[in-house]
């Protein structure tokens, strides 16, 4: 059966979608995991410090990177029509929009760094949290400039570019990490503050290497030749903020509730902090599988949407779904079968290892759920509805996950251990209410189209 659905057309579409989407995610992710491992070898408080500082600052950035997902969708009906001016309009406005958005969220936490003193912290680590925060924020903006070449490269089914520069940067990255943290190839000794340097300057990269390749790319440069021409417009830019706003919202709602639920850690002391970091990195990582597979439904649901063809949207969204089950749950048994070793990468510190293998059993229990939730929500987007999951998941996250994480920890004493049960509980129900979504969308369709239930 399974050898089966893996032959079966629209499975092997949806994966050569999705591969070099999962691995570009992962990569993106990969960057911060490189960070914790780095300062994890420093010291307790310097890792402690760099996840405190990527919480905040991750909690503001998952928004520009959801705006700039409204791109693909409506790329992916300009270029099944051939429009090329039309994709041009569209690159350009979104280079303005989500540009304008990053200055924005740069501003916002460009203040905010004293925050984090008011955040019931451990002092040692708001102390070195600081400045590794001030550094961080500078590479909002290259980040969105990257995030929108590769919304816009995925609406015309391209997935290799992003992938190819993901990979340079993570390269970069740890190259640098290591040069800057130790004083490496004539570059200075930073410590703990390397990492952050080094973040910042492979984001930098990555975000410019991008734009000058979608004008010179053989595969992406025929909007060159008309992108001067075409003008930042009111109507565009309505369109791509319709959408984006709320993926942006979506996003945001779900990263802000693991934010917090990492300062909630935080009151419990650094090595509570360090584990929370640690387990959130490895879920992070097998996320990116979901979120890849998750992309691939978006440009596939898109593309049939636009053909008015709802048949294969059910199909496509089906496919989707039943992958990302197979694949999340080979996830989960991994982290069953691997929870007690899986810590070791990054910590040697035995509290935060037991405390982090914990976390991964919970981890393990979500993974269907979590990849569940981001295949709807990239089907959901791929049809251009937005408004009623934002809902779902703002109740599923904030009026479900953060108070029962508060009361589980706090009010119970399972600390960090009852914030993770929460953030389960939360993903079970989003997932739930995604699901239901869909199908009824489907219902709204001709007979023909929803004789089966996915």
């Amino acid at each position: 059966m399974i050898k089966s659905f893996i032959k079966n057309p629209h499975t092997q579409d949806t994966i050569y979608l999705a591969w070099p989407l999962v691995l570009t995610q992962v990569g993106h992710v990969v960057v911060g995991i490189v960070d914790n491992i780095f300062l994890g070898k420093i010291g307790p408080t310097e890792q402690a410090a760099g996840i405190l500082s990527n919480n905040l600052y991750v909690m503001v950035l998952v928004f520009c990177i959801g705006v700039s997902y409204a791109t693909t969708p409506l790329v992916t009906a300009a270029h099944d029509k051939g429009d090329v001016r039309a994709k041009a309009s569209l690159f350009k406005n979104s280079l303005f929009l989500n540009g304008l958005v990053a200055v924005v969220c740069f501003l916002i936490l460009f203040m905010a760094s004293g925050v984090l003193r008011h955040m019931n912290q451990p002092t040692e680590v708001v102390e070195l949290a600081i400045p590794f925060f001030d550094v961080l924020i500078f590479s909002m903006v290259p980040v969105s400039f990257f995030f929108t070449c590769k919304q816009y490269c995925e609406g015309l089914s391209n997935t290799r570019v992003a992938l190819v520069i993901s990979i340079a940067g993570n390269l970069i990255n740890i190259l640098l990490n290591y040069c800057l943290i130790y004083g490496k190839l004539g570059l200075p000794e930073m410590g703990y503050m390397g990492s952050a340097w080094a973040s910042f300057i492979s984001r930098i990269v990555m975000g410019g290497s991008f734009m000058f390749l979608i004008f010179k790319s053989s595969l992406t440069k025929e909007i060159a030749t008309v992108f001067k021409q075409v003008q930042i417009n009111w109507n565009e830019l309505g369109r791509l903020g319709k959408i984006g706003l709320n993926t942006g919202l979506q996003f945001t709602i779900e990263v802000a509730a693991f934010a917090i639920a990492g300062f909630m850690a935080g009151s419990f002391g650094k090595e509570q902090i360090d584990a929370h970091g640690v387990a959130l990195s490895l879920a992070s990582l097998t996320y990116m599988f979901g979120s890849g597979i998750g992309s691939a439904a978006t440009i596939r649901t898109g593309v049939y949407r636009a053909k008015g063809d709802w048949t294969e949207v059910r199909t496509a969204a089906s496919t989707a779904i039943k992958l990302v089950l197979m694949v999340m749950g080979g996830c989960g048994l991994v982290f069953l079968i691997f929870h007690n070793y899986l810590p070791l990468v990054f910590s040697t510190n035995k509290e935060i290892i037991e405390l982090a293998s914990s976390l991964l059993i919970i981890a393990a229990l979500f993974q269907l759920f979590d990849g569940m939730q981001v295949t709807v929500l990239g089907v959901l987007r791929g049809l251009e509805d937005s408004k009623v999951p934002t809902i779902i998941t703002l109740i599923g996250y904030w009026v479900i996950a953060l108070p029962l994480a508060y009361f589980l920890a706090f009010k119970v004493g399972l600390e960090t251990v009852g914030i993770w049960i929460g953030l389960l509980v939360s993903l079970m129900v989003v997932a739930g209410g995604l699901f239901w979504r869909l199908n009824y969308l489907f219902k709204k369709h001709p007979a023909s189209v929803v004789s089966e239930s996915i």
